[in-house]
């Protein structure tokens, strides 16, 4: 499968996604827990966030170099802001558009192998953090620590990260043709999950 026709795939089921698409919240009851183990536990129970943060640690690998660890280290220091917010109950709107929007994005940023300045990378991944963070800190329990509780949840955050880096660097050494499929592949269901996000299908 070419480019052209993966994204003309895309395209569509992204039309109908939105088409279909219904107001939900994508994160239904956390939980009692509270501080450092519910902040941990947050991005992990969401498989929206698992998505992203794995694909972003996969696009860090594809981009290789410095980027490898600025682009994550990006995401967890804007999603840091986002999470403040969010605990500050300040709005930031279409919170869980964005946090789709972001699964689609990134997956299909691996899925293309794109290359890009690895500045223009972590403005890319640091936007959609915020949407991450920002879910995160509004979810908070009253009676948790604000810093234990981002403390928790920029941890399994980092930790997914590495995940997804460390699946990049695996199939790396598979060689060129078999990587580039994986990622072909890999990319395109992470997008086509955050296409069923949108559409309130997962």
């Amino acid at each position: 499968m070419n480019s052209k026709t993966l994204l003309r795939l895309l395209g569509t089921a992204l039309t109908v996604a939105a088409a279909s698409a219904t107001p939900a919240a994508a994160h239904v009851g956390v939980g009692e827990a509270s501080g450092f183990m519910h902040g941990f536990w947050h991005p992990i129970g969401g498989l929206d966030h698992v998505l992203a943060m794995v694909a972003v640690g996969l696009f860090a690998a594809n981009l290789g170099g410095r980027a490898m660890w600025l682009v994550p280290l990006s995401f967890v220091t804007m999603m840091a802001f986002g999470g403040w917010l969010g605990m500050a109950q300040i709005n930031v709107p279409f919170v869980e558009l964005g946090i789709a929007a972001s699964v689609v994005v990134i997956g299909l940023a691996v899925a293309l192998n794109l290359s890009m300045p690895t500045l223009a990378a972590m403005t890319l991944v640091g936007l959609f953090a915020i949407f991450h963070g920002h879910a995160h800190g509004a979810e908070m329990p009253v009676d948790a620590s604000g810093a234990s509780y981002a403390a928790g949840f920029m941890l399994a955050t980092a930790l997914l990260h590495a995940v997804g880096i460390g699946i990049g660097l695996t199939v790396g050494r598979l060689g060129r043709t078999a990587g580039a499929s994986f990622n072909q592949i890999g990319g395109a269901a992470v997008s086509l999950a955050g296409i069923a996000l949108i559409g309130g299908w997962l």
